[in-house]
């Protein structure tokens, strides 16, 4: 793609992002420090861009017609809709701005059909049975540490390979498999919990869903791996350039710090819970590096077809 391709589906992005007005101020804080941590890549100025959206100077007519190739136009889409879902399924508003997109890229059906696909995966529960969060922790038996430890890392190093593959769908994957973990290491303390909870057990040591998403997708577009197929696939896994693991450290750090947070009954405070997930996170990246043949060998082995099947399975 060319730099103003590249501008126009980062800038389409954060507008997909402030569409429906309902961010909060912290989520508004994550995707300015995210434009500014990417700054200048392939002649895009994310910062610059970040302040045009926000002060509406750019508008996704003005946008759109800087995309002259289809795959372009489809690549901006579906991180539109990845946005949008980001955070849970879409609102009304947001569906309205995918549907006037889709128009000023024209886009046929098949856009329509991949905007149910990340519908589909944005709506799986975080448990078959859905549920209320609880308050006191049921009756349990001491969970195996040594067992959530090895849990973790598994799920740490799945979220990675994610990362490494070029689709779209599978960076979207990776927010409900961190929430999932999150999930299930509440269960073995004895915790039943919801979808909200979770969400804001993630916004409180400062992972933003749609910030987290953006961070992903963006280095992965300014990286070229994005939206590539076939043999993209194979030079990606070769190019740690492209990806800076994140993925690996914030799933490791998230599962660390929710084993430490329901051990102790939920008695961590929030400045505790953002303390001990950055400590966490830097620990994630230091081995990363370690993990990363074991990263690779799982992205070998993922079917980017198969990535409802993968979340709804986890």
């Amino acid at each position: 793609m060319t730099p103003s391709e590249t501008k126009a589906i980062v800038t389409l992005s954060l507008l997909a992002a402030f569409v429906d007005g309902e961010k909060h101020e912290r989520e508004r804080a994550e995707i300015k420090r995210i434009a500014e941590g990417l700054s200048q890549a392939d002649g895009v100025n994310l910062p610059t861009l970040y302040q045009d959206v926000l002060m509406k100077r750019v508008s996704m007519a003005s946008v759109a017609g800087d995309l002259q190739s289809p795959e372009s136009k489809q690549l901006a889409y579906e991180m539109a809709v990845c946005v949008c879902d980001a955070d849970g399924t879409q609102s009304d508003a947001e569906r309205m701005f995918l549907a006037d997109l889709r128009t000023s890229l024209g886009l046929d059906a098949s856009a329509a059909q991949f905007s149910r696909q990340a519908e589909d995966i944005a709506a799986v529960p975080v448990a078959a049975g859905g549920g209320v969060a609880a308050s006191t922790p049921a009756a349990v038996a001491a969970p195996d540490s040594a067992e959530l430890d090895k849990s973790i890392l598994n799920a740490a190093i799945l979220n990675g390979a994610l990362e490494l593959l070029p689709e779209t769908l599978s960076t979207m994957a990776i927010i409900p498999l961190q929430m999932k973990l999150v999930y299930r290491i509440g269960k073995a303390h004895g915790y039943e919990l919801d979808s909200g909870h979770v969400k804001d057990f993630l916004a409180t040591v400062g992972v933003g869903l749609t910030s987290q998403y953006l961070e992903q997708a963006g280095r992965k577009l300014l990286g070229g791996l994005l939206g590539k197929m076939g043999g993209g696939l194979l030079r990606g896994l070769g190019n740690q350039a492209v990806s800076s693991g994140m993925s690996f450290a914030s799933t490791y750090a998230l599962g660390h710090v929710a084993k430490r947070y329901y051990a102790g009954g939920r008695t961590l405070s929030t400045q505790m819970l953002k303390d001990t997930f950055s400590n966490v996170v830097q620990e994630g990246k230091g081995l990363q590096t370690q993990y990363l043949p074991a990263i690779q060998e799982k992205a070998r082995t993922l079917d980017a077809g198969k990535v409802l099947a993968l979340v709804r399975g986890a």
